[in-house]
């Protein structure tokens, strides 16, 4: 697969994930020239269709269209299962997914498909696999918001050494990315038990 394309009827792009290196303005061109000529097609044409070098396949679900670029040799029946596939993840975890899920919980869509594919192909079929881990990823996000609530007494603890006081704006610190927030708890914790281990000598 070369890339995916969730977009809405009104031409709305939703989601887009590429396994091909190209240029934003190229993306770009593509998104636009795909979303017209998929919205231009009447709902009883086939679901297949040949565009420059590649194959497209698409099928809408609700009010979304998902849509993917194949490379001329691979099977359409197989990329027709996947989105499927993927639609039926989307519904496990959202319960009936629908646009306004994509809209809001967009990182959780992009979680989905990368747990299900890797580089443009199909790592796990078992959708038991794909949840239990996007449930573990979940839990780990839960116990990390909850460390990220009791950061501002950790830095009013901490970040003290001796007489000089380390000023940092914790608003900021709450509102990074998890992976930031993460990465600050961990130097925090070790922090903390460093400063133990001087005191104690």
């Amino acid at each position: 697969m070369q890339f995916m394309l969730l977009f809405s009827r009104q031409g709305k792009l939703r989601l887009q994930k590429w396994y091909v290196p190209l240029s934003d303005k190229e993306k770009k061109k593509i998104t636009r020239e795909l979303v017209q000529t998929v919205l231009a097609r009447k709902p009883k044409m086939c679901s297949f269709l040949e565009w420059r070098d590649l194959k497209i396949v698409y099928k809408r679900y609700a009010s979304l269209y998902f849509c993917c670029a194949i490379e001329d040799q691979d099977n359409e029946l197989i990329t027709l299962e996947i989105i499927h596939r993927y639609v039926e993840l989307l519904d496990k975890y959202f319960g009936s997914v629908c646009e306004l899920d994509i809209i809001f919980n967009f990182e959780k869509a992009y979680f989905i498909l990368d747990e299900f594919l890797l580089g443009g192909e199909a790592q796990e079929t078992s959708k038991k696999n794909v949840l239990k881990a996007i449930e573990q990823a979940d839990l780990l996000q839960e116990n990390l918001d909850f460390q990220i609530r009791l950061l501002p007494g950790m830095i009013s603890g901490l970040l003290t050494v001796e007489s000089v006081a380390v000023s940092v704006p914790v608003a900021l610190v709450i509102n990074l990315i998890p992976s930031e927030r993460g990465f600050i708890l961990h130097v925090l914790s070790f922090w903390s038990l460093d400063q133990t281990k001087t005191k104690l000598i």
